[in-house]
């Protein structure tokens, strides 16, 4: 039995991400990715300026004059949501903890695939895979997904990125969308990312919180590891700590950027703002722009 206040946020976020899937996200979304092929729609009468060569000469014969074959692009994807749950998730200075904003991020997405009438599939993943749903169509699979997301309690608190890209690799047959949302604090996983983004178009999608890149002047504060459990007193008003902990924490994001790059792999960057609207935009951008591209 879910309980009820899982079942009012699924509803609140349904609200949320609808109103955004209509009027923002769902026109990119379909421009920014495209089917698998072409595929067999009618055969219609000859027109002046057609491919002589898709004229269908069995047709043709049994009419008596020119029928050509018309093909539309097969639009039907398979989208794949791998979510970290890791207990990273749990950090969060806004009004909505990182792993909130990451069910909040996925949602959106599962709305938006639905709506053009695509495939939704989920990988939720720690230090191991913690949950898999195959992908399928509709309203009703997507609830689910989005209830998952909520509702699902993982039993690991650790990051294993490359074995939940190694799994996604041996068990997709089929081309995909990949979206992946984490922060990325994980171990190595560059040969199995390499591989996923050569067989799939895959979209690396990082949340952090504003405190994982700058800390504020306030004093001693305690902070506890939420994955290992380890907790370190540091001084927030020794600049010098401070300057240190912007300068690595940019150092971090440099390398996964650089990472991505070289993998020629679309990423997004999600920082938490206390305005919902504001915390998706870069990828409602990152939609426009990459329809766009795709357009010239």
């Amino acid at each position: 039995m879910i309980p009820k206040e899982v079942l009012k946020k699924v509803k609140q976020i349904e609200i949320r991400t609808r109103s955004v899937v209509n009027s923002a996200v769902s026109g990119a979304y379909s421009s920014a990715f495209k089917g698998n092929g072409m595929e067999f729609a009618e055969v219609r009468e000859y027109q002046p300026g057609d491919d002589i060569r898709s004229i269908d000469w069995n047709v043709t014969a049994k009419m008596g004059s020119p029928y050509t074959k018309k093909f539309e692009e097969e639009r039907e994807l398979t989208v794949m949501l791998v979510v970290d749950a890791s207990s990273s998730g749990e950090f969060g200075s806004r009004k909505e903890m990182k792993g909130e904003i990451m069910a909040t991020i996925s949602s959106l997405l599962a709305f938006t695939a639905v709506t053009n009438n695509d495939r939704v599939g989920l990988l939720i993943f720690t230090s191991k895979i913690e949950k898999f749903i195959p992908p399928t169509k509709g309203k009703t699979h997507v609830l689910r997904v989005i209830r998952e997301l909520l509702y699902f309690k993982p039993e690991e608190k650790g990051t294993d990125l490359g074995l939940a890209l190694e799994y996604l690799n041996k068990i997709l047959t089929r081309r995909a969308v990949v979206f992946l949302i984490s922060d990325f604090e994980s171990g190595s996983f560059e040969t199995p990312i390499k591989l996923l983004n050569r067989k799939h178009d895959s979209v690396a999608i990082t949340v952090l919180d504003e405190r994982e890149k700058e800390l504020p002047d306030v004093g001693f504060i305690e902070l506890e590891d939420a994955e290992t459990g380890e907790s370190i007193l540091i001084d927030t008003g020794n600049s010098m700590f401070r300057k240190t902990f912007k300068k690595e924490a940019a150092k971090q994001s440099g390398a996964l950027h650089k990472l991505f790059r070289r993998l020629d792999m679309d990423y997004v960057e999600i920082l938490i703002k206390d305005n919902y609207d504001e915390t998706i935009n870069p990828l409602i951008e990152f939609f426009k722009k990459r329809a766009a591209k795709i357009r010239m």
